[in-house]
């Protein structure tokens, strides 16, 4: 398929038939996202592909257990159903990826400012990484969803899988065959979101 017809006709999966992905087509989509730009040619993107089925359920039962816990801080007790469905949402994932970053390979300033643009950069490369990685598991007929929920319990995350404190926990991707077709998103058109020389002027 053209690029254009991947960018456009990309969706979000969260349903997956019982079929497992094979391995070497995995690492084929995270050598693709191993192509994407990033600041200063760092690659600073790191992943982790989870397959051990009891350690799935141990990080998917930490998780919806943080997300409880920050509910209930709101006034917001989290309903079973709710429970469930987060808990099965990466413990039956037919592959879960860890997405994570590094400062490695990226400038050091003494000073806070300038170094906080280059985290931006990190994560901003991470962004290009996994619109890549989704792209080309599209491309390949599978499916695949973004979630952010790693980002809201790094220490968490980070006890479990042991990762060290240089390396970031900051997403999801649940991949696999789909057993749904999401109808396509509304989106914004160009010109709600593009302007011309100065904010505010339409192009």
């Amino acid at each position: 398929m053209s690029i254009n017809d991947a960018i456009k006709k990309r969706r979000s999966v969260r349903k997956y038939l019982p079929r497992q992905v094979p391995d070497k087509l995995v690492l084929e989509f995270l050598a693709a996202a191993g192509w994407a730009p990033s600041a200063h040619n760092s690659q600073p993107w790191r992943f982790i592909v989870l397959s051990d089925l009891a350690l799935k359920r141990e990080l998917a039962s930490a998780l919806v257990e943080s997300w409880a816990s920050d509910l209930e801080k709101d006034g917001l007790p989290l309903q079973e159903q709710d429970r469930k469905e987060r808990f099965e949402r990466y413990a039956d994932a037919p592959v879960l990826i860890l997405a994570c970053f590094t400062m490695d390979g990226l400038r050091k300033f003494p000073d806070l400012a300038r170094q906080s643009f280059e985290r931006d950069l990190a994560i901003q490369s991470l962004g290009a990484s996994l619109q890549t990685l989704l792209l080309a598991v599209h491309e390949a007929g599978l499916g695949a969803c973004w979630f952010c929920a790693p980002g809201f319990c790094k220490q968490t995350v980070r006890k479990i899988l042991n990762i060290p404190d240089v390396v970031e926990p900051e997403a999801f991707i649940i991949m696999g065959y789909p057993d749904e077709k999401p109808p396509a998103p509304t989106k914004k058109s160009v010109d709600q979101y593009c302007f011309k020389n100065k904010w505010g002027e339409q192009l």
